[in-house]
């Protein structure tokens, strides 16, 4: 069965997922420009994922893709730096890697399996 709209794809709902999980734990940081980062590149984990899905072309779409799989390694990134920072608990930040972890598979495996 072919998915219709990108709402439909798992790995959409997980970045949403992941991008409301990170508002909300970064909410109250007073770092702004950190936070601010963190709540983007998380934003545009799913974003880039919608984008390309209504582009006219596999190629389209696996290019953002690729930057849907950039913004999620930004976020995993900048959660490795909030743990030094003491911005977030280790255990919150290794539960949302995981997620990134997992995303980053959904969103390889998504790339390998269109055709150009």
């Amino acid at each position: 069965m072919a998915v219709l709209k990108f709402e439909e794809l798992l790995v959409w709902q997980k970045s949403q997922d992941l991008a409301v999980e990170i508002y909300a734990h970064f909410q109250e940081n007073k770092d702004f420009s950190f936070r601010d980062q963190i709540k983007r590149a998380a934003v545009s984990i799913s974003n880039n994922i919608a984008e390309g899905f209504d582009r006219n072309s596999n190629t389209d779409f696996k290019r953002f893709l690729y930057f849907s799989l950039s913004s999620n390694s930004e976020v995993r990134s900048m959660l490795y730096l909030s743990v030094r920072l003491n911005y977030i608990n280790e255990n919150k930040a290794n539960s949302l890697i995981e997620n990134t972890n997992e995303i980053s598979k959904m969103l390889r495996g998504l790339i390998k399996s269109i055709k150009d």
